[in-house]
């Protein structure tokens, strides 16, 4: 599903990422940690093709990013990955509805009403759809993003620090989410945080150190 081969990142000389391999399999469900500043964002951007590492590729389902052009990529992505990121990113002058439909146009899928009805009635929030972003709950709009990043079926589900300013109940309720979404589409999934209550969640833990992963 996914591979790193040889994968190096610096910035202003500073190497963030070293990763000689790494690999999520079809289905697989991984966490990496790090303490802030150690690169997992940057980690999540080389695997979605947002940021070119200076050397080394990234291999998904059979493609290398290095291969495609930058409208093949932004396609490509948009039919196959999900990502939450930490910042939301929703669109305010959109309605709920309306921000996932564009998720639909932007990655060239047919925009399905029926579709959107479908995922959003499965996180709970079926009667927010006419809403703004701005008239939600922290809970709702996270929701929401999850929603996004899970509307065209996509093949890896990524999610950048998606605890991390949640108590423990959230924190549980986003993760058993989180899970629960990609084991419904048959995705693979990779979260990239701080939040050490995390570690005890998923099986296989990683820990991102000085840019090289144990």
């Amino acid at each position: 599903m996914l591979s790193l081969y040889q994968v190096r990142h610096q910035y202003d000389g500073l190497t963030v990422l070293d990763i000689p391999h790494f690999e999520v399999q079809s289905g697989e469900q991984k966490v990496v940690l790090g303490a802030s500043g150690t690169g997992k964002s940057t980690l999540l951007h080389v695997i979605a093709g947002l940021l070119q590492p200076i050397s080394g590729k990234v291999e998904i389902m059979n493609r290398f990013w290095a291969d495609m052009k930058s409208a093949e990529k932004d396609k490509f992505r948009g039919q196959n990955i999900g990502i939450v990121f930490q910042k939301m990113h929703l669109l305010n002058t959109l309605s709920v509805k309306d921000n996932l439909l564009l998720t639909q146009y932007l990655s060239g899928v047919a925009q399905d009403q029926n579709r959107v009805n479908e995922v959003l009635e499965g996180l709970d929030i079926g009667t927010q759809q006419h809403k703004f972003p701005s008239q939600l709950s922290h809970g709702q709009a996270q929701r929401v993003a999850i929603a996004r990043a899970v509307i065209n079926k996509p093949k890896l589900l990524l999610a950048d620090e998606p605890t991390s300013a949640l108590d423990d109940t959230n924190c549980n309720r986003v993760i058993t989410l989180l899970k629960e979404q990609a084991a419904q589409y048959g995705a693979s999934l990779l979260i990239t945080t701080h939040d050490q209550r995390l570690k005890n969640a998923f099986d296989a833990t990683l820990t991102l150190e000085g840019g090289q992963l144990s």
